[in-house]
């Protein structure tokens, strides 16, 4: 099932960023999650914002995988006309640090005749508004621990000639590949209403289990887990969390709460449930499904026409 959240502001958004790009802007600050780096990268912002240069900042990086964060920081690096930063947006130095690497990307832009225009984006709940607010030293941002508090576009002063555009947090209409939508649902980008949490935490399960089983059953006790399934994995947990229905039934719903919540807690440990190389092998799988899609579309507008 895949999974899809694109409420009407973020349409919004959308056109605002288009006008912002019309009314002239120099750098771009696309803000990641750490721990799902492919996923929280924007195409339609990509495409919006096509020629700028740009800065991915990987926030969240303390509840990343160090090894894992150091390997999308190369690869983001290797992109033309693009720097990369980890972050901890509560963290005052470091994002003091993004307004130099701004600079940096747009070196002719600068003083009160030529102010560094900056747009900052992000999927939503990425900590944006958080950042915000650190580096204006107050509140200039509503923050909270749902996606889309954020609702429309700012302008933040941050120094006498750079001026900051914040935009509410905006997905895609189609997320594609289809871990995308599960990553991001397990990071907290898209709104619970959305998908189906169980759903979800069999994903997520799925890919702990193959890449950071010791810290399932460091947390969970759960046992030999390359000899279970996912779902009786996520059954074992729910039991030896106490998530029980009668008859000693487990509560499924509950346990793929504690698993998802946990996770974004950073109660389990260090993760990161992607790696470029893992990213870049969902599109290219992606694309040949929907090449395939389409030639099928094709091939049945043909036989219609025939008849």
């Amino acid at each position: 099932m895949a999974i899809h959240w694109f409420p009407g502001h973020m349409n919004s958004t959308r056109n605002a960023i288009i006008d912002r790009v019309k009314a002239g802007l120099d750098v771009v600050i696309e803000m990641l999650d750490a721990r799902v780096p492919g996923s929280s990268s924007n195409p339609l912002l990509a495409k919006l914002t096509a020629g700028k240069p740009t800065l991915k900042l990987l926030n969240k990086q303390d509840l990343a995988d160090p090894a894992r964060t150091q390997a999308w920081l190369d690869h983001f690096n290797a992109l033309p006309g693009t720097r990369a930063l980890p972050l901890d947006a509560s963290v005052v130095a470091p994002a003091k640090a993004l307004m130099r690497e701004c600079r940096a990307l747009a070196p002719l832009r600068g003083g009160m005749n030529k102010p560094l225009r900056v747009l900052i984006c992000g999927v939503p709940n990425v900590g944006k508004s958080t950042l915000i607010n650190t580096l204006m030293g107050r509140r200039a941002a509503k923050t909270g621990d749902e996606p889309g508090i954020t609702k429309v576009e700012q302008k933040l002063v941050l120094e006498n000639d750079f001026y900051l555009y914040d935009t509410p947090g905006m997905l895609w209409p189609r997320l594609s590949p289809p871990q995308t939508g599960y990553n991001l649902a397990a990071s907290g980008a898209i709104g619970r209403n959305a998908f189906d949490e169980e759903e979800v935490a069999i994903e997520l399960i799925a890919y702990l289990r193959h890449h950071y089983g010791a810290l399932l059953e460091a947390r969970y006790g759960l046992g030999d887990v390359a000899a279970l399934d996912d779902g009786e994995l996520l059954e074992r947990l729910g039991r030896k969390r106490g998530a029980m229905l009668g008859g000693g039934r487990v509560n499924m719903q509950k346990a793929a709460e504690v698993l998802v919540y946990e996770f974004r807690q950073g109660v389990l440990g260090a993760i990161t449930l992607e790696t470029p190389e893992e990213y870049t092998a969902w599109q290219a799988k992606a694309a040949e499904a929907e090449q395939a899609r389409e030639q099928a579309q094709a091939e049945r507008r043909a036989q219609r026409r025939q008849r």
